[in-house]
């Protein structure tokens, strides 16, 4: 039998007591514990809300590292997408005197902001403003060495146009939260911040340096002639490409907040007007493919002004020809009277029909999103007939003429125009509008006009231009400003085989001269579609040749040439 033995109480009692200690310190090791986890917390608590307080409460541009880049026909940059440090301030924790912290942050961003620029926006009632969005890192060690601690950075993703105003109505700009607001950053929004495009370029079909030349020469143009804007553009009359596209006044897409409605407008695409005379050789070609002209050698009545219910239709005032013009000699002296007897025959359905062919109905055909809509006129009087042939009543953007004038000379093919480079064999198929042979003899008549009328101003030497001038008064209510015209030259080369189009538009031009007040097509846009085709033809592959030229051989015995003439021509419209 097995019996039980009682253990001794002392051995109880010392059991207990190491339960209790083991316990006891199992307690305060727990409680470490936690006392550590929270000091961490506190700590990463802490540094949390001084990097939140230490950030720009305005968030960075988002989506921007994803959008793609934007290149010319070339492979140039035109617009990117970088990395970049952005400098902010919080205005109520400024520590320092702040008229010389403004006087610091002016010496080194002085093509930000001057002394007081700076003053007003760290004085600002807010909790934070930018001071600049497109810091260097440079830049941005240089101020934090100033030491306040209400100046903060951010590194963020920017866009970047690194030829600053270059092409700026064709590319557009951002909002600032990353969306294309205008160009092609607007058009192709979705291409460019799609993951899977965004790592080819965009290619454009701009020639920077053709841009860069029309820039430039009709800049210095506009300047010195004090107007109110002006428009140019370079078209490849066989692919509808948009070589070059200006709008002045110009905006920098770097610095968008700084430009007015007048700067981002683009006037080349948006903008309507009344462009004069560079619509006779439209219609020209209208009475030519109609067969309502089917010799050169027919006559027109110019010797009088004519006059149609309550409306006169006369000549320039000291270029009147009064005789009768054959067909060279009505483009030659850009004749209002002979050209509103032509189109009187035409007719108005026949008119309409043309010009709807062209596109004259309907907003220009381009990518862009900024376009405006011709005016077109709502009764097709006789009148009206008359008039819109020699460009007064109906007004369309200047891409509307450029489009056309390359139907004009390039067979007598329409197609729309584009800003994206076309790939060989690709190109948009167009439409025909012209017969072919209409396309040869306007090739021959725009030259003509170039060598003998109003035109000549715009010849370039070896390039073999063709085109035709227009001064318009500028319609205002009531009636036009007598004194105020859009001027426009629309011009082609080479044109025994024509490659591109050449638009020049100017707006109401004060001046050309210090003593010289002339303000027609001819003085004003014609030298510069000359400067600009000199300056880019061999660039665009157009060698120049004093050898070569369009035969005009049997149109130039029509031309009436008078006895001791003057040399006068090309000082009309």
């Amino acid at each position: 039998m097995t019996s039980l033995v009682a253990r001794p109480a002392r051995s109880v009692k010392a059991s207990e007591a190491r339960h209790a200690l083991l316990a006891t310190q199992h307690l305060r090791l727990m409680m470490l514990m936690l006392l550590f986890a929270a000091a961490v917390t506190l700590v990463v608590g802490r540094l949390a809300w001084l990097a939140i307080e230490g950030r720009p409460t305005r968030p960075a541009i988002l989506g921007a590292a994803l959008r793609g880049d934007i290149v010319d026909r070339n492979g140039e940059p035109l617009a990117r997408t970088i990395d970049a440090w952005a400098i902010g301030v919080h205005p109520d924790r400024l520590l320092g005197d702040r008229s010389e912290i403004a006087q610091k942050l002016a010496d080194l961003m002085p093509d930000i902001g001057s002394q007081q620029w700076f003053y007003a926006q760290i004085t600002k009632k807010v909790s934070f403003t930018y001071l600049n969005r497109r810091a260097s890192p440079a830049l941005v060690e240089a101020v934090n060495a100033i030491g306040e601690p209400g100046i903060v950075f951010e590194r963020e993703s920017q866009r970047l146009y690194p030829q600053s105003s270059l092409a700026a109505h064709a590319l557009g700009y951002l909002s600032t939260d990353g969306k294309g607001m205008a160009g092609m950053e607007r058009a192709l929004n979705a291409r460019l911040t799609d993951p899977a495009q965004n790592g080819t370029p965009v290619q454009l079909s701009i020639d920077s340096r053709v841009q860069a030349a029309m820039e430039s020469e009709l800049g210095r143009a506009m300047n010195d002639m004090q107007a109110k804007g002006a428009g140019g553009i370079v078209l490849d009359v066989h692919t509808g490409e948009v070589i070059a596209m200006v709008s002045l006044p110009y905006f920098n897409p770097n610095r968008v907040g700084m430009a007015g409605t007048e700067e981002l407008r683009n006037n080349v695409t948006q903008s309507v007007y009344e462009l004069g005379s560079t619509f006779k050789p439209i219609a020209m070609a209208a009475a030519i493919d109609f067969g309502v002209v089917t010799d050169m050698s027919r006559r027109f009545d110019a010797t009088a002004p004519i006059k149609v219910g309550g409306y006169t239709i006369h000549d320039d005032r000291g270029h009147e020809q009064k005789r009768w013009l054959n067909i060279p000699e009505t483009l030659i002296y850009s004749s209002n009277i002979a050209t509103a007897r032509i189109a009187d025959e035409v007719g108005a359905e026949r008119m309409q029909t043309m010009f709807r062919r062209l596109g004259f109905s309907t907003k220009p055909d381009i990518e862009l999103v900024e376009k405006g809509r011709p005016i077109w006129p709502t009764y097709w009087a006789r009148t009206t007939v008359m008039t819109t042939a020699y460009g007064h009543g109906i007004a369309v953007t200047p891409l509307h003429l450029a489009s056309a004038y390359a139907a004009l000379v390039n067979g007598g093919i329409w197609r729309p125009a584009t800003l994206l480079k076309a790939q060989p064999g690709h190109e948009a198929k167009g439409r025909r509008v012209l017969q072919q042979s209409t396309s040869d003899r306007m090739r021959q008549l725009l030259r003509l006009v170039v060598l003998d009328g109003t035109g000549r101003r715009g010849e370039a030497p070896g390039y073999r231009v063709g085109g035709k001038t227009g001064t318009a008064e500028v319609a205002q209510r009531g009636g036009y400003a007598r004194n105020t015209n859009v001027s426009t030259f629309a011009s082609a080369f080479p044109m025994d085989a024509p490659r591109y189009v050449v638009i020049v538009m100017m707006d109401s031009a004060k001046r050309v001269q210090a003593n010289s007040f002339q303000t027609t097509a001819a003085y004003t846009v014609a030298p510069v579609v000359s400067r600009v085709v000199s300056r880019t033809g061999a660039l665009l592959g157009v060698i120049p040749d004093d050898h070569r030229d369009i035969d005009e051989s049997d149109l130039n015995p029509l031309l009436w040439k008078a006895p001791n003439k003057k040399e006068e021509k090309g000082s009309a419209e």
